[in-house]
């Protein structure tokens, strides 16, 4: 089953994409977009050409577990898009994901920078693959 994750953020977004078995995970693409509307219909665009099955959306939680500002915005997000494209969507746990992320990129030679900071696109792609890949790891994937 392809399937499509997405780590949110306000300025921009992370999308991984899986392959057809449902079991690998790789980066895609990081959308920069401050209208929102304009972004959903962009990913709902995405969503057909790909031929993806099932979403996951990335929820930035609290520490404690608590859906914070970023988490409400984040789950506003995700039932536009389950709205638009009628999919089967997850909302799944993606605390630390950019930080997982920024590690992996270090560790694999540090990637591309842009004016000495490193690019936060490349960073948001990879936190999608990283929070898609957990998602189909886990039991729930069933």
């Amino acid at each position: 089953m392809r399937t499509l994750g997405i780590d949110w953020g306000e300025a921009r977004i992370g999308l991984a994409t899986s392959d057809f078995t449902g079991m690998i995970a790789s980066p895609h693409s990081a959308l920069e977009e401050k209208d929102k509307g304009a972004q959903v219909n962009r990913v709902v665009a995405l969503i057909s050409e790909l031929e993806i099955q099932r979403i996951v959306v990335g929820i930035p939680y609290e520490l404690d577990g608590t859906e914070g500002p970023m988490a409400q915005m984040a789950s506003k997000y995700a039932d536009k898009l389950e709205e638009k494209t009628q999919l089967p969507l997850i909302r799944w746990d993606e605390r630390l994901s950019s930080a997982a992320a920024e590690r992996a990129i270090r560790e694999m030679g540090g990637g591309r920078k842009r004016k000495g900071k490193r690019d936060k696109g490349q960073v948001d792609a990879i936190a999608a693959c990283l929070l898609l890949q957990s998602f189909l790891d886990s039991p729930q994937n069933g």
